[in-house]
């Protein structure tokens, strides 16, 4: 069984940074991919950004050149740093592992951007 825990949402002011972190645990033989998505309230959950096994990165057209995901294979965790929030990035956010072939997601942290 894969766990998936995220830390490091909160609240920040428009134009500020946040870092969140997932760490995943288990048996884990082989991860596909990683990933953030949000749900903001009333909508449906979008990807954010996804790095994959080989290590290419796609991001959503909304969060171009403002945030990075990284990852840390020896540790089994995925980053993603945020700068220049605006208020329409508040949203919880979701951590996702393609584990296997098998999609597994963590339960989420809320980020909220205040104007």
């Amino acid at each position: 069984q894969v766990q998936l825990v995220e830390s490091g949402g909160g609240l920040v002011q428009a134009g500020g940074s946040l870092s969140l972190s997932c760490a995943a645990s288990g048996i884990i033989f082989r991860i596909n991919a990683m990933g953030w998505y949000r749900q903001a309230p009333g909508k449906q959950r979008e990807l954010v950004a996804v790095i994959i096994n080989g290590g290419s990165t796609n991001y959503a057209d909304s969060v171009k050149g403002r945030f990075t995901i990284s990852r840390d294979n020896a540790k089994n965790t995925v980053y993603l740093q945020m700068n220049s929030l605006k208020p329409e990035d508040t949203a919880n956010y979701y951590c996702q592992f393609k584990v296997d072939g098998i999609d597994h997601w963590g339960k989420g942290t809320l980020v909220t951007v205040s104007s």
